[in-house]
């Protein structure tokens, strides 16, 4: 007999499948799971060896203690019953649309429990034997007098699954920031164990919106070149790692899995390219101070060319080849030059009309707003300047005499503090009508 693994479920759990005759790929069948009845889509046929693996592989519960986790297999054995005819697919997609009005209605009898609880998805077994409701919690939630109440307004057997924010993604399914279907979603049938010191070994950005995932947690594929840049990190410092020389500290920022160099910035110099197998002797070099010149040595430049990428119009005001500051200092760019319309002499016979009125109002508002004044009338007005500078200012002298008689009159009306039989001072103001 030969083995077939299937999936079953919307959360794709694993099955394996015992026949006799030759099963295609994508066949659906009907199989009797530790669920009950259902349908399951056969993936392909097994190995021994393959059967092993599987058998060996346990699932991590995210919601559950870490005593409790690695205790459910991922594949579990299935019992062929039958192939499935027409009638069964078409059961099974009015199910799939009375589950959307199921969910809806649960929802609302979620709310007069006041659980922490979010509902997830619903899912009909087959003949309607038996309703699975998937939620997610961040602790463990008593909802027995909830079953109660689904069982009373649906009439069938209930049962609820608590699942991880990664089984959420898996049964809902969406896209990722690759443009592709979530792993999770279509192929993927175990979760492994991601940290950040993963993202930090591929020299990847530790940027939560773009290492993440639509779970919210680390995305899976941190985990598919890991172990390559595991071995390539081997005996070498981590990356960020400094190494002091008289110039200044060189920093080790990544490697370079394609051509098996290290990334290394050296001050005033830029970063290179250092054979793995050299890197020892790179150390020792710039430590004592000298200069790592060897033709292995790969300063990064860009591939490709600014016109390549900006259409004519976006250009920047500098080549590819010269830096800003040396377009700073004055040299011109030719595209900047062809936009205008040529040389200096050429862009001004070329300014038309409507340039030259421009050009006129300009300076003319400028003349109107500030008036130019000769040296002779600056060397004429300039006695006047000082002897107004010199002369006090009469309003500020009366607003000081004003200030200070004010005062002196707000002294006047305010009553002297009278003294009790105690000692203490009191300030009754009379009021005389």
């Amino acid at each position: 007999m030969s083995k077939y693994l299937a999936v079953y479920g919307k959360p794709r759990y694993l099955g394996l499948v015992e026949h006799e005759e030759e099963i295609e790929k994508g066949e659906t069948l009907v199989v009797e799971s530790v669920r009950g009845k259902e349908l399951a889509v056969v993936v392909g046929a097994v190995s021994e060896e393959q059967e092993t693996l599987y058998r060996q592989m346990r699932s991590t519960l995210e919601h559950s203690d870490g005593m409790a986790k690695n205790s459910e297999p991922v594949v579990t054995d299935l019992t062929f019953v039958d192939f499935a005819s027409d009638g069964d697919l078409d059961d099974a997609e009015e199910y799939r649309s009375e589950e959307k009005n199921i969910l809806a209605s649960a929802k609302k009898l979620l709310l007069p429990h006041n659980l922490d609880m979010k509902l997830i998805d619903v899912e009909f077994l087959h003949e309607r034997r038996k309703l699975f409701f998937y939620f997610s919690s961040e602790q463990r939630v008593d909802f027995r007098a909830y079953v109660r109440d689904l069982a009373r307004e649906f009439k069938t057997r209930i049962e609820l699954r608590q699942v991880g924010v990664r089984d959420e993604a898996k049964i809902i399914r969406g896209v990722g920031p690759c443009g592709r279907p979530c792993c999770c979603s279509y192929w993927l049938n175990q979760f492994s164990p991601i940290c950040i010191k993963m993202v930090k070994e591929q020299n990847l950005a530790l940027n939560p919106a773009k290492i993440s995932g639509i779970c919210g947690r680390l995305m899976c594929c941190m985990c598919y070149e890991h172990e390559v840049y595991r071995e390539a990190w081997e005996g070498l410092p981590n990356p960020g790692s400094k190494i002091k020389t008289p110039a200044g500290n060189v920093v080790v920022s990544g490697i370079d899995i394609s051509s098996n160099c290290l990334r290394c910035f050296i001050p005033n110099k830029g970063e290179v390219k250092v054979a793995k197998d050299k890197f020892e002797e790179f150390k020792e070099v710039v430590s004592g101070g000298g200069e790592w010149a060897e033709p292995e040595d790969i300063v990064e430049e860009p591939s490709f060319k600014m016109q390549d990428i900006f259409p004519k119009c976006m250009m920047p005001r500098f080549e590819a080849s010269e830096t800003p500051a040396e377009s700073a200092q004055g040299k011109r760019c030719p595209q900047k030059v062809e936009r205008m319309g040529g040389n200096d002499a050429e862009r001004g016979n070329n300014q038309g009309a409507g340039g030259a009125k421009k050009k006129r109002r300009r300076s003319q508002k400028r003349e109107d707003r500030q008036p130019r004044e000769t040296a002779e009338g600056a060397e004429a007005q300039k006695p006047k300047r000082v002897e107004a500078a010199k002369r006090p200012k009469e309003g500020a002298a009366q607003g000081v005499e004003e200030r200070a008689e004010k005062r002196q009159q707000h002294r006047r009306r305010r009553p002297a503090p009278k003294k009790n039989d105690d000692g203490a001072q009191t300030a009754k103001a009379e009021v005389q009508q």
